[in-house]
């Protein structure tokens, strides 16, 4: 056997993803107020990096047709004092009963078991053990604790939570007890057979379910819990002379600032520091650039993205236009990645609330072109339909479908089932079933 060595020589072309390229592709998916943050953490640890904002007043948006509540124009309103949270408001009332010290320290334990619906959410049992007593004992004191006020609270179920409120109002009747002896007909509205159960005729039952349908399943609900931050959009678009246009939030949108003077004469002038400060200072352009790539990027898309979608922001909702990735990213002449990365965590200010920017890509039914209709404007229909349909008659799938074929909107009935239970609407038997619980039939 023979053996040799050889050279080749030959050439190849790569992609290497560098770690500013990452960084590069990191700064699309931020939000202006996550960018703000990253640029402050660079700050801390470049001296030739300083984050500005501009204080400039964000222009007034237009009020949505519709209403939203999420609109920008109700973020100041979150400022207001929410007031006492569930636990707070429980813990003054128990104060207030007058409990001995050992029967304080053991309603700390049903306090504890509180969910936010103002029901407790353990066995009796379980609470014993953690309120170191007997169930005997953990009986007794709930009864005590159940005397507070809003009433319901320390429910163990509906039913108790209930018949404690209509207790308090006075409405307890024999009908109305056995009303809530037998929740379970009532939520299939079966009110022949619940009236029989309970021994009464249909009018007297009616009369008890008005005063039913007057009490609060959820009192804890009352209490806010910790209000969640809206934060402000990050692009604007306003109607202009010529048509629709869209901007950046410049109240909102942070920029670097390179300064290279100052913070040198900081730096040891010795050849190490030297060469340290002028990698720090071309580390702070490149994020400079990069930033300003990011935001020309963004500015891009949504201006495209707003090209496109002029009818949904005339219109609303039932004229969102099918939109991809992929032609928004051929029309701006970037890769469908990018356009991917920047509609991540964007929020667009419009006439018609604010949004993710996410929400304007929607796949096409049908043939593509301008007369395909969404897959978000199809639900908008449904929701409508839904929304202005007879309680007596519901609305089956099948007459949702017929009703979008004479729209020329061609749909089976399974997407149309699938549609309804992402917009969490009841199948028509469950919408009657509700109709006749709550009165309206």
């Amino acid at each position: 056997m023979y053996l040799s060595t050889s050279q080749i020589v030959s050439q190849k072309q790569s992609l290497v993803v560098t770690a500013q390229l990452q960084q590069a592709i990191h700064l699309l998916q931020l939000s202006n107020q996550d960018l703000a943050r990253f640029i402050e953490e660079q700050s801390e640890e470049n001296p030739f990096v300083e984050l500005r904002v501009k204080t400039q007043t964000a222009p007034l948006p237009i009020a949505p047709r519709g209403g939203s509540d999420t609109d920008w124009d109700r973020i100041g309103n979150l400022a207001a004092d929410p007031g006492p949270s569930l636990y707070a408001h429980a813990t003054a009332e128990v104060d207030r009963l007058g409990l001995s010290l050992v029967d304080r320290q053991r309603a700390e334990a049903f306090l504890d078991a509180l969910e936010p619906s103002g029901w407790l959410g353990q066995s009796l049992e379980m609470i014993a053990l953690n309120g170191a007593m007997t169930v005997t004992e953990a009986e007794h004191l709930l009864t005590v604790l159940q005397t507070v006020e809003p009433a319901g609270l320390f429910a163990r179920n509906l039913a108790e939570c209930l018949r404690l409120q209509a207790a308090e109002q006075g409405i307890l009747s024999p009908v109305f007890s056995a009303v809530l002896n037998n929740l379970p007909k009532l939520a299939s509205a079966d009110l022949k057979g619940l009236a029989r159960v309970c021994a009464c005729e249909l009018d007297e039952l009616r009369a008890v379910l008005r005063q039913l349908r007057g009490l609060n399943p959820k009192p804890g609900a009352v209490f806010d819990g910790p209000v969640s931050a809206v934060r402000p959009p990050d692009l604007i678009v306003t109607r202009g002379e010529d048509g629709w246009k869209v901007d950046l939030n410049r109240s909102t949108l942070p920029s670097v600032h390179v300064r290279p003077g100052e913070a040198a004469r900081s730096v040891s002038r010795t050849a190490e520091g030297k060469v340290w400060a002028e990698e720090r200072v071309n580390v702070a352009r490149w994020l400079q650039r990069a930033v300003e790539h990011r935001n020309m990027t963004t500015l891009k898309v949504g201006a495209e993205v707003v090209k496109r979608q002029a009818e949904f922001l005339e219109h609303g909702p039932a004229h969102l236009r099918p939109m991809i990735l992929r032609e928004v990213a051929d029309a701006i002449g970037v890769h469908e990645s990018t356009v991917s990365r920047v509609t991540q965590g964007m929020l667009i200010q419009t006439p018609q609330g604010t949004l993710p920017l996410k929400t304007f890509f929607n796949a096409a039914l049908g043939p593509r072109g301008d007369s395909a209709g969404s897959a978000a404007a199809v639900r908008h229909r449904i929701k409508q339909l839904v929304a202005n349909e007879n309680p007596e008659c519901p609305l089956s799938d099948d007459t949702i479908v017929e009703i979008l074929g004479k729209d020329g909107i061609e749909l089976a009935r399974r997407t149309v089932a699938k549609y309804r239970d992402m917009l969490n609407i009841p199948s028509s038997v469950q919408r009657r079933r509700q109709a006749v619980v709550s009165g309206a039939v």
